[in-house]
């Protein structure tokens, strides 16, 4: 099983989200705590140790480095999965086909659902804009014009009438390019 805990924390890590993503930094940390949960599920199954005071423990740690505001929500899950390839990999079975079909099936659903085609044009953008706009309506129609598409939600995080700014987290679909234009960037 250790086989192939390592083969599935390299594909999710070197074949999906490093392609994807680019964080080199979240690699080490992806495999280290696949690894580690390996090893204490290894460990714990075999003592007389709790096995649940063993997995609170390293749930306790794990959550005060998720807590790290550089981390998205995308990469937490990315966390859960190499923790959880590591526990189903770790635990002891009879039945081997159980961890690898679940292993399997949470790198191939990491694989989908993180998939760039998937959903491509929804984004999520911060954005700043010169001028202190209060008016709902107005903001999602500059909005509109700063991004080029259809605003589909907002959050306004600041208004500041002093500096004249207005702060918004802001979720659009961005106008499908056109053939001359998908020819034109080629």
């Amino acid at each position: 099983m250790l086989a192939v805990d390592l083969a599935a924390i390299a594909l999710l890590t070197f074949g999906v989200y490093y392609p994807r993503h680019r964080r080199r930094d979240l690699l080490v940390a992806f495999l280290g705590v696949n690894v580690g949960v390996f090893a204490v599920a290894a460990v714990l199954s075999a003592s007389s140790v709790g096995f649940g005071l063993g997995l609170g423990l390293f749930g306790v740690l794990s959550i005060i480095r998720l807590r790290s505001y550089e981390i998205s929500q995308r990469e937490i899950v990315y966390y859960f999965a190499a923790l959880a390839i590591g526990l189903v990999t770790g635990l002891p079975t009879t039945e081997y086909w159980l961890p690898i079909g679940l292993t399997v099936l949470v790198v191939a659903v990491m694989w989908a659902g993180d998939h760039p085609r998937l959903l491509a044009r929804s984004h999520q953008q911060i954005v700043t804009i010169d001028g202190a706009i209060a008016d709902r309506d107005e903001l999602r129609a500059r909005l509109g014009e700063l991004l080029g598409g259809a605003v589909t939600a907002f959050t306004v995080q600041r208004i500041d009438f002093v500096d004249d700014v207005t702060v918004v987290d802001v979720r659009y679909r961005a106008a499908a390019r056109s053939a001359s234009a998908v020819g034109s960037a080629r």
